[in-house]
Order: structure tokens, then sequence, then C-alpha cells
């Protein structure tokens, strides 16, 4: 049997190929079969290039039906997908394909220059553009190829995608997710989520994310539900379409968001019947003020880049805020004391300790790092997530802090480490100490702290500048403060916890 992920798609397609796979904002429609063909062409195109068994393929293009199809075009010629942020600037993309090194690598037209000189040196045999207006040397390319193409026949541990996630010390690395990884969850989540003929999901989230790539797409792909596209989430414009969907997939900022829209009631919402939120924890008091004004309770869930979903909400029984919920089935989720000398003494109710996982949706390990990919599971098989968490008496999973210093801002991850580096970098700077603090909008905003040379004259402006030109934008700090020490403990560690409250309102 071919465990190949778009082969399960594939099986999944409606009967009737002529019905709207994707609806664009601008009306443009895409039908099963348009999308179908599109895939089979791009999937010739990357399989005529000639490519090693394994070959990546590197994308780093904006959101539009064509950048899904690309996805789905690297799966059906068994290759392994690898999304990059739009946001991420020059040193940041060096190092992915440094890393990865990708035989192709997709651009925007307008990054060609400078993404070409980086790949090209890199190795990288191939860069194509694809753009946001159906533009591009990708398609240009793809629209001679043949449109039917024989999916390649994968196993089940065969890698599907790698996703470049970080920790707090050290560069990103890269997490391996195989077809079975990806599939499994898809359909836990389909069964779970309840999706039913007819859906229609209503996307408004990034496509290089776990949550709009895997999540919601997926969801929808395998159920055969009509998508409505939109290229980034907007407030008013998600208002106008809630009316023709039945899905929303967001994180916790789009629901702070849409609660500023005074059209947001229950009338408006009439069609709806799910909303989930995730990739950040979303606050109580905004789970009580949209139940209020939508009548409908959202379903939170949570997952990382390298487990995808783990523990969500129920679809039928009560959905608690505060709270990510029940391990999915067939996921195993414990929690562990993280001061004792046992690694699987378990806390007991309410004990607040190490989230550990195990399933057929963990990943392989990291990409090219087997030492740091056995320190990361037990001697048992349970991944170590990183995060710290609880479990009440009903057995719902809530996560109270983040072991690795991981700040959430509007849903994507920001790593401290990465952004220090860059300001330890600046003449004059001594050190520095990023932390999140908490923000309405994006539930945690990046602060710096920077301690400077004595005569060094450097601004919060000069700080935020400089990064606003090497890193993307999600991760530059709101603000910059300075000290003239950073606290430290008796090991000599910074405290960032008293800077956390030191800074907090500020």
């Amino acid at each position: 049997m071919n465990a190949n992920l778009y082969a399960l798609f594939e099986s999944r397609f409606p009967q009737d190929l002529s019905a709207c796979c994707i609806e664009t904002q601008e009306g443009l429609y895409y039908s099963w079969s348009d999308v179908k063909r599109a895939t089979a062409k791009m999937a010739k195109l990357l399989a005529s290039l000639d490519l090693p068994d394994g070959a990546r393929i590197a994308v780093q293009v904006e959101k539009s039906p064509e950048a899904l199809i690309l996805y789905l075009a690297t799966l059906q010629a068994g290759y392994v997908y690898l999304p990059l942020n739009t946001a991420y600037r020059e040193a940041e993309i060096e190092y992915f394909v440094g890393n990865a090194e990708p035989s192709v690598v997709v651009c925007a037209p307008g990054n060609f220059g400078w993404v070409s000189k980086i790949a090209f040196k890199a190795g990288t045999a191939h860069v194509f553009t694809l753009g946001e207006q159906r533009d591009g040397s990708l398609l240009e390319r793809a629209s001679r190829m043949p449109d039917s193409f024989k999916t390649v026949a994968r196993k089940p541990d065969d890698l599907a995608a790698i996703l470049y996630t970080s920790g707090t010390t050290g560069r990103s690395k890269g997490a391996m997710l195989t077809h079975r990884n990806l599939a499994s969850n898809a359909e836990v989540l389909h069964d779970y989520w309840r999706w039913q003929k007819g859906d229609v999901l209503l996307h408004a989230l990034p496509l290089f994310h776990v949550h709009g790539l895997f999540v919601a797409s997926h969801g929808a792909l395998l159920n055969g539900s009509k998508m409505i596209f939109l290229p980034k989430f907007d407030g008013s414009e998600v208002m106008r379409q809630l009316k023709r969907a039945t899905v929303f997939m967001g994180v916790p900022t789009y629901y702070v968001r849409l609660l500023a829209e005074a059209g947001l009631n229950a009338a408006a919402c009439a069609n709806m019947r799910l909303f989930v939120s995730g990739s950040a924890p979303l606050l109580t008091e905004t789970f009580n003020e949209f139940a209020k004004r939508s009548g409908h309770t959202i379903l939170e869930r949570y997952g990382m880049s390298e487990t995808t979903m783990l523990v969500s909400n129920p679809y039928a029984g009560p959905r608690v805020g505060g709270t990510v919920g029940l391990p999915l089935p067939g996921v195993s989720v414990r929690v562990v004391k993280n001061a004792s000398g046992n690694p699987h003494a378990s806390c007991a109710v309410n004990e607040i300790g190490d989230i550990q996982v195990k399933g057929p949706n963990v990943f392989k390990g990291y990409w090219r790092m087997p030492e740091k990919t056995a320190e990361e599971f037990t001697d048992d098989g349970y991944f170590k997530t990183g995060d710290v968490g609880k479990f009440d008496d009903k057995s719902y999973l809530s996560i109270v802090g983040r072991s690795k210093d991981l700040i959430i801002s509007g849903g994507y991850n920001v790593y401290p480490k990465e952004i220090e580096s860059f300001i330890d970098e600046i003449d004059g700077v001594v050190e520095s100490a990023v932390i999140g603090v908490p923000h309405p909008d994006f539930g945690e905003a990046v602060t710096a702290v920077v301690v400077t040379k004595p005569q060094a004259k450097i601004a919060e402006a000069d700080v935020i500048a400089l990064l606003k030109s090497k890193i993307a934008n999600f991760k530059v700090p709101k603000r910059v403060h300075f000290l003239a020490d950073l606290p430290r403990n008796t090991m000599g560690k910074v405290q960032k916890n008293v800077l956390r409250e030191q800074f907090k309102d500020d």
C-alpha cells in the first residue's frame, strides 16, 4: 500500500471533481479537478529535474492556492517539503538553506535576487519564483508539463516535511515529519472534530506554519471540503465570510481582533459549526467573551512542530477555558516531576511538571542532529516537549509555562537566544536578555533588556532599527530597556523571571 500522504488526500476528493476546492478572496474558483491537474503538472516538473531521493524543496512564498498546490506536488513527487516563514530575512534564510541543503528553492519574485545568491552559493541546483498573482517562473515552467502524474510510492516512515523550530540555546533545529506522522494526526482530528459533509473552511492562517498548513488544510483536504482562502487575517473580511463557512481556525490574536468587530454576534456566526484556537494560550477572558458574543465556545487545542496536535478540548463534551483539553486518541501524554530523580515519576492531579508525549504523530527526530534527538527522548520513547503543565481531576491538561523561555507572540514562536545573539553583536553592548511580557493583542510582546558599556550611546530606536534589517518583524522587540546589570542567581544565571516582573507593565 502506498503510504504517500497525497495518495490519502486524493482518495478523499469528492466524486464530483468539478466542485469548488478553493475560493479566493477575489472570487477565483479552483475546482478539485483544477487542483489535481495543477498538482500533477508541478509534480511532473519536480520529477523532471532529476533530483536525488529525499530531496528537500524549500519554499518561502506568500499565501496563495498555488503555494498549497506546490506543497501537494512535493508530496506527490515523493520529495520533502520545507516551508519557511515569509518574514525571514537574509541571515535566517542563509542558515536554513545551508543546513537543509535543498535541491530546489522557491521564493517570491521580488526576493529572487538575494535568495538565489544564497541558494546557489549553498549548492542549490534550482531556484524558482512563485508570486501571489499566479505569476513566477515555477508556474511558467509547470504549465508546459502533462496534467497527469502517478503518485510516487512512499513508506510510512519516509520524510514528508521538515519544519524548523528552535530552542533557547543553539541554532534552529529541523523537525523531521513522516508521511505517517501527518496522516495519523489528520485522520484523528477528522474524527475528533467531527468534520462532516458540507463543511466549508474559512482559511485565514499562513501556510508556513503547522496550524495553517497541516491542521487546517489537511482537515479540509481529508474531508473533501471547500476552503475560502484569505491571503492573511483581516477582521472585517473574516466577518464578511463567516456566513458562508462552517469551520474557522485561528491563533488567540485573531479572536481578540474579532471581538473588536462591532458586528460579532450570534447572528453573524449562525452558520458556523466550529471555532478552533491554538499556537498560543487563549486568555480565559477572551474565551468567555467570545462565547457570550458569538454563541460559540472556542475549542482550544495543543500541539507543536515536532508532534503536530497532541491534546484537544472535546467536540461534544465540555470545553474548559484555560485548558487545552484531553489527549487525542492514540496519543499518550504524561506530566512528570521535573525535580524528581525518577524521570518517569508522574505528577499528582493539579501538580505541575514537565509534559512528555508519545504517539504515531511524534516526529522522527531532528535533521542531522542524532545526539540532540536522543537527548530529547526518554528511555521509554516519550518526547520531552519542554512545556510545563498539569492535569486536573477530569484529565484536562493546562499549560502553565515553558521551561525553555519560549515566547509566543501573535501565535508565532520567538526564541530569545537568537535575538540576544544579534543584540550582543552591536558595538557597545555588553550583554542582553530577551523576555516576553503580557500583551492584550499578541499574548506576549517581545522585550529586550540591554547592558551597554559606560561610554556607549545606544538608543532604543537604534537597536530596533538594526534588528528590523536582520530578522523577521515578529521577532523584533516592541520595547528595549537599558540596565546597568542583569539580575543573576548564585549560579550566575540571568533571572528572567525577575525581568518579566520588572517590565510586565511597560
